[in-house]
């Protein structure tokens, strides 16, 4: 796991009152008046700095900004090149990985830092069935033996401190009886800790299709729902089809569930290209489709509010389509998107997860080839311009 620190540099600006003051306010109102405001963006080509020690990161699936504002990824060493680990040099100043007392995941994904500066980590690895190993079994693509079936091994979510002290483990390695077991889970996506109710709450996520609540000290098992907050089911749902009627089950992955100020678990339905919102005992509210046409690996990948008070705001990582979404949180009517696919900075490939600090930025990181996190600079609210941003680039003086 790398831990970037984020530094901020503040920029003061003085506004002097001129002439025609009374004419600026009157324009300002009209335009407000004319259309919805969002909230805008610049990405930052310059952020991160280089990490030392020639370090490079792989497939980065896991975001979260700690209570100092600390960024936090969780990332997949197994995937980089050889050759992009030549120049390595020696890593110090991290943890992560196998140790005594716990079963780390066969591959990480999802992590979140807890209101007591504690670390979770979950994952999503089949590992290697035995029984297949057994019987002389090839590896299918995508990984593992037996990776069409429904073996799992990470059936397990882990506890640490920020110094990587073990903690607790939910769960054990290849023990899940599917969405209904209550003592494991099966390819936990990501997780998010209540600070009020000291419950964790986890979107499980690739080999179930629950979300799912634990006590977060001790582990016990509180509750957990399906799509439309219904008893979840385990059958093959077959291909998604945006013509056909909403399904009533998730799809997997379920692979976001991100808790509100004002007590809603959105959750992101990924395959099925929508968020459905719950109330906190898995009460079912309310959902949207986003880019509804979208196959293969969706539309709604991972979920970040705006920081003002109210979290008016609502962004959507969509990876598929390799933009970030803007949401009104209370009618989830889209405003505006910003990004578009590609290397460059402001582009996506396959943007996985997404996160706000204290200031409104957003952080997102990317899976697959893309392997990098950017920051988008928050520049508070203006009019809707554009439906389809596309790059927000800084103004071209700054670059």
């Amino acid at each position: 796991m790398i831990r970037q620190h984020r530094k901020l540099v503040l920029y003061g600006v003085t506004l002097a009152a001129v002439a025609g003051g009374t004419w600026l306010l009157e324009r300002r109102a009209a335009v407000e008046a004319a259309g919805p405001t969002a909230p805008r963006f610049e990405v930052d080509p310059m952020w991160p700095k280089p990490l030392p020690n020639h370090w490079v990161v792989g497939n980065i699936i896991g975001l979260t900004v700690d209570a100092k504002d600390h960024i936090w990824v969780v990332h997949r060493g197994a995937s980089l090149e050889r050759m992009e680990t030549y120049a390595a040099g020696n890593l110090v100043g991290h943890w992560g990985g196998p140790g005594a007392g716990y079963e780390w995941p066969d591959s990480n994904h999802g992590i979140t830092v807890d209101h007591k500066g504690n670390v979770w980590i979950g994952g999503n690895g089949r590992g290697t069935d035995p029984a297949a190993k057994a019987a002389d079994a090839r590896p299918a693509s995508g990984g593992g033996y037996n990776a069409g079936t429904g073996y799992y091994h990470d059936n397990m979510i882990l506890k640490f401190t920020r110094d990587g002290k073990f903690l607790m483990q939910i769960g054990k390695a290849a023990q899940s009886k599917g969405s209904n077991d209550v003592e494991n889970v099966k390819g936990a996506a990501k997780m998010f800790v209540d600070a009020k109710t000291n419950e964790l709450i986890v979107a499980d996520g690739y080999g179930n299709k629950r979300v799912i609540v634990f006590d977060a000290d001790s582990g016990k098992y509180k509750r957990h729902w399906g799509a439309y907050g219904n008893k979840p089911d385990d059958g093959n749902l077959g291909r998604y089809d945006p013509a056909a009627p909403a399904p009533k089950q998730f799809r997997s992955p379920v692979h976001c569930a991100e808790l509100s100020n004002d007590g809603f678990i959105y959750v992101c339905d990924r395959p099925n290209d929508r968020i459905q919102v719950f109330k906190q005992d898995g009460t079912y509210v309310k959902e949207v489709f986003v880019e509804k046409n979208t196959l293969g690996d969706g539309s709604a990948w991972d979920i970040a509010f705006s920081k003002d008070p109210q979290q008016k705001f609502l962004y959507l990582a969509d990876g598929a389509n390799q933009r970030v979404h803007v949401l009104l949180r209370d009618t989830l009517e889209e405003l505006t998107t910003f990004g578009d696919g590609g290397r460059q900075p402001g582009q996506f490939y396959a943007i996985h997860s997404i996160a706000t600090d204290s200031k409104g930025n957003i952080f997102t990181t990317e899976t697959y080839r893309g392997q990098r996190v950017q920051r988008f600079v928050y520049k508070g609210l203006g009019p809707v311009v554009k439906k389809d941003q596309g790059v927000v680039w800084p103004p071209v003086a700054l670059r």
